[in-house]
């Protein structure tokens, strides 16, 4: 029996996808280009996961990334992650960033004076964004670079991802706000 099951699910801005094991979820996918390559990109991440039925507690947490990706305010700090594989130094940064509710932005620099350090740590910051395994459960697409800049993303899409879900949550970057909203939803494959 496999340690991790998922499921992939549909939302405004394509196939999504949730891994789960005893403890909570432990991965959560953004669109690829299609349902195919975003179970491979499971399969290698997470050897062994077979796709079955979601239990309750993840069904609810499908349920609000489908809602908060539709554009409703959703706030999915309740949904039980398990972070058991980060740093100690990650779940901090992920506490702090999770607590940000939808529609606001914080800047790196902003995470790190709040675990108490000094904006020599933002980029130890970006670099736990970065390794964020359940994105947008863990937002870290409401997390900029300093002056407003997107910064990194690593889903599939890059940055333009990133803008393109803080536009349908109505957050203003910079002094524009809902960036991007009058693009499509579909997010374009990755190169």
């Amino acid at each position: 029996m496999s340690a991790w099951s998922f499921t992939v699910f549909n939302t405004a801005i394509g196939a999504c996808a949730l891994v789960w094991g005893e403890a909570g979820i432990v991965g959560a996918f953004l669109p690829e280009a299609n349902p195919g390559t975003l179970r491979a990109r499971i399969a290698r991440r997470f050897a062994g996961a077979v796709e079955a039925p979601a239990p309750r507690s993840v069904a609810d947490a499908v349920t609000g990334v489908v809602a908060l990706l539709a554009g409703e305010k959703r706030d999915l700090a309740d949904v039980a992650l398990d972070f058991s594989a980060c740093s100690d130094f990650q779940r901090r940064v992920y506490a702090v960033v999770r607590a940000i509710p939808p529609g606001e932005i914080r800047t790196y620099g902003e995470v790190a004076r709040a675990l108490g350090a000094g904006p020599e740590a933002a980029r130890a910051v970006g670099e736990a964004m970065g390794r964020n395994p359940v994105p947008i459960i863990m937002p870290c697409h409401r997390v900029l670079g300093g002056g407003g800049k997107p910064g990194g993303f690593s889903a599939p899409g890059g940055v333009e991802t990133k803008l393109r879900m803080l536009a349908i949550e109505g957050a203003t970057v910079g002094e524009t706000p809902a960036l991007f909203g009058d693009l499509p939803l579909a997010v374009r494959p990755s190169r």
